[in-house]
């Protein structure tokens, strides 16, 4: 297994120096950062597996660094703050954050949260090697175990029953399916003509996997009969 890599962000340099002591001897690889401006430069050149972040911090501090690493990035984010006001926790953990520890603290409880931290991220994000549960059309892969969609490699947010039809056309090709057999089918009730449920979940998917909804080309419809994947 990789030795985990732990980002310091502060700008208390005792601070820094105390904590890679206590994470060296756990065996931790170690990089640090003194503001949420280097921080983000860090994480452009290197692979972290959790970050300690301050709050309170020059040039930008760690609630909006937070906010941009999580457009990004999903490994675990420890906050630290010197204040310990139940608003300061919320905007941690409403940041992104997963979990939030308040100046003093005992280091080693700090390490302990490193590390359960560390554990669930590791258990949620095994590596799926099973190409038993990958559907694929081109550069579209869908993970029907992890329901994870990715078109050219870069993840696409669907509803479940987005996925649900997406996946009932793919595992399907060629087929046509109409909107009544459709709406039946994931949806497991009776359908009425002036329901436009479907139409307006195929709109929604087109949005987000077609380069150019207007002419698609994933998803496409037979005019007058449904939908299908070629």
């Amino acid at each position: 297994m990789a030795i985990p890599t732990i980002l310091l962000v502060d700008d208390e340099k005792e601070i820094i120096d105390m904590l890679a002591i206590y994470l060296k001897n756990e065996g931790y690889q170690l990089l640090r950062a003194s503001d949420g401006m280097e921080a983000l430069e860090v994480l452009q050149k290197e692979e972290v597996d959790l970050i300690v972040l301050d709050i309170m911090m020059p040039k930008m501090d760690g609630i909006e660094a937070c906010f941009k690493i999580r457009e990004q990035k999903n490994m675990p984010i420890i906050m630290l703050s010197a204040k310990s006001q139940d608003m300061d926790k919320i905007w941690g953990l409403s940041s992104g954050a997963d979990d939030y520890m308040s100046k003093p603290f005992n280091p080693l409880e700090l390490i302990a949260r490193i590390k359960s931290q560390l554990r669930r991220y590791t258990r949620l994000n095994v590596p799926h090697v099973n190409k038993d549960h990958e559907l694929e059309v081109d550069e579209l892969t869908i993970n029907t175990q992890t329901h994870e969609v990715k078109l050219e490699g870069k993840e696409i947010k669907l509803t479940p029953r987005e996925f649900a039809i997406l996946e009932l056309l793919v595992r399907n090709r060629g087929m046509v399916w109409s909107s009544e057999k459709m709406y039946e089918t994931i949806w497991k009730e009776a359908y009425y003509d002036s329901d436009n449920t479907v139409m307006v979940h195929i709109r929604k998917i087109r949005e987000k996997i077609e380069p150019n909804p207007r002419n698609p080309r994933f998803i496409k419809t037979v005019w007058g009969v449904g939908y299908k994947v070629e």
